[in-house]
């Protein structure tokens, strides 16, 4: 396993667990003790955790896994979602992607669909995610709009009042929704309260909303307030979410689709 594996995988089994213990980690990794202490000593060093003796804790009290050391975990659900939200997308429509790794999967779903492949523009796709239009800016037949505002190096979007500028002048079709957890009574939500405030904008702006989540962000709640569930038309999640709660969301007027 390459160092920066090693790393992601750390960092998300930290994320999930709290806390680690060096003994626990390497025999989780299959490592040695001595490499996971000096993993924790350099992964400590760019603040990315909190050194214990013996171990290592996440580093704050609400700790958000930056974008780039996120592995592929659930990464068949989310080519799933991604492939059935491309779907609903029709050409020539106005799009809005927010950033996170679903969305992302959204993007290279959208860009090998053959049916998009020419057009005047085949889609117009609007977003704030610096790498979501790195992705698609290559894809002639797309129109690509990126939103101003500052770049949040955690998700690489961008946020603030230059965001808020943009989508302030257009309107979109589709709004398609990335979240860290979503619920019927509290919303969508993010773990960022800027990054969930263009989020809300994008909302606005269109005419219906999508949000894209695999089942482990269902009936969970985060920081940052989106929308609430009543303005989400679809909710595309994976055959894992519980009955009970794909239910509570179609008593809510949510349309679930589970792939």
């Amino acid at each position: 396993m390459s160092r920066d594996a090693r790393w992601k995988a750390l960092l998300e089994l930290l994320v999930e667990r709290g806390r680690l213990e060096v003994e626990e980690a390497a025999a989780e990794l299959a490592v040695s003790a001595a490499t996971i202490r000096r993993d924790f000593d350099q992964l400590a060093e760019q603040q990315m955790l909190v050194r214990t003796r013996g171990g290592a804790v996440v580093h704050g009290v609400s700790y958000e896994l930056p974008l780039r050391y996120k592995t592929a975990r659930r990464a068949s659900e989310k080519q799933r979602i991604a492939k059935a939200v491309a779907e609903l997308l029709a050409p020539g429509e106005a799009v809005g992607l927010t950033g996170g790794t679903t969305t992302t999967e959204v993007a290279r779903a959208l860009a090998v669909r053959g049916d998009l492949s020419t057009g005047a523009p085949a889609l117009t796709v609007v977003t704030n995610a610096l790498n979501i239009a790195n992705e698609l800016a290559v894809r002639p037949q797309f129109k690509i709009v990126v939103t101003g505002g500052v770049a949040r190096p955690q998700s690489y979007e961008l946020i603030g009042p230059l965001a808020d500028g943009v989508l302030g002048q257009i309107t979109l079709d589709v709004a398609v929704l990335g979240v860290v957890a979503f619920d019927v009574t509290h919303g969508a939500a993010a773990h960022d309260e800027a990054e969930a405030a263009i989020n809300r904008l994008m909302c606005e702006r269109a005419e219906r909303v999508v949000v894209a989540a695999d089942s482990s962000k269902l009936g969970q709640r985060a920081f940052a307030r989106i929308c609430g569930a009543q303005l989400v038309d679809t909710l595309v999640t994976d055959t894992a979410a519980p009955q009970e709660t794909v239910r509570r969301f179609e008593e809510a007027g949510v349309r679930v689709l589970t792939v």
